[in-house]
């Protein structure tokens, strides 16, 4: 009777765990309904004077999956190195890159590393500190490390944008 007992026991517990497992799930992709997304494209518009700007610079979800492909086009990533926000700027156009470092953070302590893996459309923020990689936080999560990834539509220059003392993106000496 005990050993039985122990073995409904250890099986509830594996029943228990697993579903825990997966209800906590970090690596999942939040998705939004069109109708969200719609809605959330809409709402992170640039706040600009420039109709150009306004209708050519998207807000991009991680569901859409931009760096399935090569497109050529610029994309702006907002995200936190340490306890401040940061503008980085990358073309999407190495049909032949696997990964990139698009920025290094050296200054601070630990040391922040954005980089874009093309293969698996992932982009992700890594800590590392004394060379040693200690954490990584993924675009595709919803977490702080990532506030907005924007891509500009257009062929032509891409805009000068910069980011105000919240963090939010703007067009230059606006």
């Amino acid at each position: 009777m005990k050993r039985l007992l122990s073995i409904i026991g250890a099986i509830s517990l594996v029943v228990v765990s697993a579903t825990n497992l997966v209800a906590c799930d970090k690596n999942k992709t939040h998705k939004y309904t069109p109708e969200e997304l719609t809605k959330l494209k809409a709402e992170n518009k640039i706040d600009t004077t420039d109709e150009n700007i306004k209708d050519n610079l998207e807000w991009i979800a991680p569901q859409e999956k931009p760096f399935n492909t090569v497109d050529n086009k610029w994309y702006y990533v907002i995200w936190k190195a340490k306890n401040n926000f940061l503008l980085s700027k990358f073309n999407n156009s190495r049909e032949e890159r696997k990964e990139e470092i698009i920025f290094y953070d050296k200054n601070d302590k630990p040391n922040f590393l954005l980089r874009l893996d093309n293969d698996i459309n992932l982009l992700y923020v890594y800590e590392t500190y004394q060379g040693k990689e200690t954490k990584f936080h993924n675009w595709n999560n919803l977490n702080d490390y990532f506030k907005s990834v924007y891509r500009w539509n257009l062929d032509t220059q891409e805009p000068d944008l910069v980011l105000d003392n919240d963090g939010n993106i703007k067009v230059k000496d606006e």
